[in-house]
């Protein structure tokens, strides 16, 4: 896939995470969805610097990056579960 489909891809889930948050009628639903996605992000840049002395490594790749907007801290955790089993 392409830079601009990964984006299309990470937008449209912004999007949705606003609209299930507006309808469990939180507050700043947008800024939730955006909040919840940036600490998927910075999650996989910690696992980044801590795979120097853990041994455990994640490529950072624009699918890694968008599974970690998308899914948050789970997705993270996910993808950490996979590559220890490969």
């Amino acid at each position: 896939m392409k830079l601009w489909q990964y984006s299309l891809v990470v937008v449209c889930m912004l999007l949705f995470y606003g609209c299930v948050c507006k309808l469990c009628k939180k507050k700043k639903p947008l800024r939730r969805a955006f909040l919840s996605m940036l600490c998927g992000n910075i999650v996989l840049l910690l696992v980044d610097i801590a795979s120097l002395y853990t041994g455990v490594y994640l490529p950072v790749s624009a699918l890694s990056l968008t599974v970690s907007a998308c899914a948050g801290v789970p997705g993270v955790a996910v993808m950490l579960i996979i590559s220890c089993l490969m």
